[in-house]
């Protein structure tokens, strides 16, 4: 890892406007990736990993510095490739291309398997991206909330009939970087949320955050907490210490059974997954018997799930979210599918996303690099002047206000769809060209977005064409990033659910203020959610048809 060349202070982005590179979009992506390592939003910053058990922003401490002194010395003219967390080419090209493009992960196929992946990471090769770890637009738990908050609101309308959750109990597991926004996700829908977490001082951190209530170690306290909160409808978020291995079993034998339950524990890779056992032992274990770690955590996996699938049994709605708990299962012999193939319980995707996915919606996001708060604040304003008619953007617009702190460079998420991000784009841009906000406005998502992933457990489960593992489609929405002039641009493999399972691109661009960036914007914000849209109208999705006939989308032929 290189620790030699680890700063000896605590990293943080600049704020401000005063450049530190030789542009805005070299100055972004460098406090964007320093943003990723600040210990307020990384999970294990002095490793490099950012969240999701072991998604990294840079190969090691080395790269990481190769890749700062760089961009702060690329001029226009010029493009940083970077492969696997790593610097390897400094390209000419010209002011209208990406100044990075990013590769994370990415093997041929026959040799895509996690072994395969582990042998490369330790020959120092390779590094695993996550989503937006690897592509520097990660923000925290802020970047997964509003998913989640809307996936248990469609749960409480679909399932139960209610705009509330009020009195209504969800149990999940994971409490890190990206599954720790399950807790405030819960109470926002006015539920009673138990997530069980094995590292106290993760929960600890949550707690601190503002995104969990309570914490304890004892599961009857939190069962008493739990039944004291639903009777009264109070919202409550608890985090208990322990495993879903143990846990969940013990609930199901009392007949202890959630309304709600889910997971968002790191099970994409075994190693990231922690088993029943001693947490000290089992590091040590996966140091010295990886493969008897990965052997426990099977057993342990095994466990967790037949819990969730008997407690669907017993009336309780399940939903996956992504992170390959069931597919792990499977290899540990739990029968976790249908007789016609299908999972017992779908994703949460399938159930309640897909419809957004069809309109072009997905989770866009935007950092204010002022490092000012009153800048966020300015443009949730003006997301409730732009779009009145939205009351589910409303209300999370407002919520998140109120609920959800600033860590980091502050920032913001919120679920736009074809044609709303190119408008609200080119006026954060206006904003920045007045003066409005104080610094330019980066401008991302999450490779979790209607057309820029293939992942056939998760965004892309049981696609109405089968088309589940075509993965063309992300590899079309990077190039047409690039060729329209995001900032920055990355294709990865893995993200979320693991080594094998999915693959998926990012873009990343920077409204500077400028009239040259407006048209750039135009094009990269339309062009990104567009190629969902046809992704979806290419799979037979009524609804997306409807989307590209009323709102002029070209997919197979040219409209007037």
């Amino acid at each position: 890892m290189y620790y030699e060349y680890r700063p000896k202070k605590p990293i943080q982005a600049p704020r401000g406007t005063t450049l530190t590179c030789k542009n805005w979009d070299t100055e972004a992506a460098m406090r964007m990736l320093m943003n990723n390592l600040d210990p307020e939003v990384a999970l294990i910053p002095e490793e490099l990993i950012v969240y999701g058990g072991s998604g990294r922003a840079a190969r090691n401490w080395l790269a990481y510095t190769q890749i700062v002194d760089i961009l702060k010395n690329l001029d226009e003219n010029h493009t940083l490739c970077v492969q696997s967390g790593k610097p390897v080419y400094i390209a000419p090209t010209h002011p209208d291309a990406p100044r990075v493009i990013i590769a994370n992960s990415n093997i041929v196929p026959h040799w895509a398997t996690q072994e395969q992946f582990d042998k490369y990471d330790e020959m120092g090769l390779i590094m695993y991206g996550q989503m937006t770890a690897g592509s520097w637009i990660y923000i925290a738990s802020q970047g997964i909330i509003q998913g989640t908050y809307e996936s248990f609101a469609a749960a409480g309308k679909k399932n139960f009939g209610v705009d509330s959750l009020k009195g209504k109990f969800i149990l999940t597991a994971g409490m890190g970087a990206m599954s720790g926004a399950q807790p405030l996700a819960g109470t926002m829908n006015e539920a009673v949320i138990l997530d069980v977490e094995v590292y106290a001082e993760r929960i600890k951190r949550k707690v601190k955050e503002g995104y969990c209530d309570k914490i304890t170690a004892d599961v009857h306290e939190a069962i008493q907490w739990v039944e004291e909160a639903t009777k009264k409808g109070t919202p409550l978020s608890i985090g208990l210490v322990g495993n879903a291995g143990e846990v969940h079993p013990w609930l199901v034998k009392r007949g202890i059974i959630p309304d709600i339950v889910t997971d968002q524990t790191s099970a994409h890779a075994l190693l990231d997954y922690v088993p029943i056992g001693d947490i000290k032992a089992l590091d040590e274990l996966r140091t010295k018997n990886p493969e008897e770690y990965s052997r426990r955590s099977l057993d342990t996996i095994a466990k967790h799930e037949e819990a969730i699938l008997e407690m669907q049994k017993q009336g309780a709605v399940a939903f996956d979210y992504g992170n390959n708990l069931r597919g792990q299962a499977e290899l540990a012999g739990v029968a976790v599918r249908n007789p016609d193939g299908n999972f017992k319980y779908p994703g949460f995707v399938p159930a309640y996303v897909r419809p957004l996915f069809c309109e072009g919606r997905g989770p866009f996001r935007w950092a204010a690099l002022s490092g000012d708060p009153t800048d966020i604040a300015k443009l949730d304003k003006l997301v409730l002047e732009l779009f009145p008619e939205d009351q589910t953007l409303v209300r999370w617009i407002k919520l998140a206000g109120e609920k959800i702190p600033h860590l980091g460079l502050p920032c913001r998420v919120c679920w736009l769809g074809y044609g709303e991000r190119s408008t609200f784009a080119l006026r954060m841009n206006d904003y920045v060209k007045k003066g409005i906000v104080k610094a330019p406005i980066v401008i991302g998502r999450d490779h979790l977005d209607c057309g820029s992933v293939a992942s056939p457990h998760r965004e892309t489960e049981n696609m109405l064409d089968g088309s589940d593992a075509i993965a063309d489609w992300p590899l079309l929405n990077f190039a047409l990033n690039a060729v329209n002039g995001a900032s920055w641009v990355s294709f990865h493999h893995g993200g979320g659910v693991g080594i094998g399972y999915s693959l998926h691109a990012g873009m990343v661009i920077v409204a500077d203020g400028t009239d040259k960036r407006a048209k750039r914007l135009q094009r990269v914000t339309t062009v990104d959610p567009g190629i969902g849209i046809a992704r979806h109208v290419d799979a037979g999705y009524e609804k997306a048809k409807e989307v590209a006939e009323t709102k002029s989308v070209m997919t197979n032929k040219f409209r007037s």
